[in-house]
């Protein structure tokens, strides 16, 4: 399975991006999906998960800006973050909420002040 985040870039705080994960070699439903981010020099974190229930889960400091959702039809998963701050910098990686798969590369997101 290989794992494929877009949608990074660089944004001014309070700005929006719009993330979105697909998979090569798996179907996404049936599986409770999740986002990390790692910044430079801190461990990955979980950021946002959502199961197939559409029950949806977020780090404290993302919720009210972050809203994550799933597509199964299209065999993808995105996050929406909108509010943007500096601290949100990171490299943002998808996988399942066990972490089932290998790591892709991740996408880069830079929030400047």
């Amino acid at each position: 399975v290989q794992l494929q985040a877009s949608g990074g870039g660089l944004v001014q705080a309070g700005g929006s991006l719009r993330l979105s994960c697909t998979a090569s070699g798996a179907l996404l439903s049936g599986y409770a999906l999740a986002w990390f981010r790692q910044a430079p020099g801190k461990q990955r974190e979980l950021v946002a998960s959502i199961v197939s229930g559409r029950i949806t889960t977020y780090k404290d400091s993302v919720k009210g800006r972050f809203t994550i959702s799933r597509d199964d039809a299209k065999n993808t998963l995105s996050l929406q973050m909108d509010s943007l701050k500096p601290e949100d910098t990171a490299v943002y990686f998808c996988n399942t909420l066990t972490i089932s798969w290998r790591w892709g590369q991740g996408t880069q997101v830079t929030v400047s002040s």
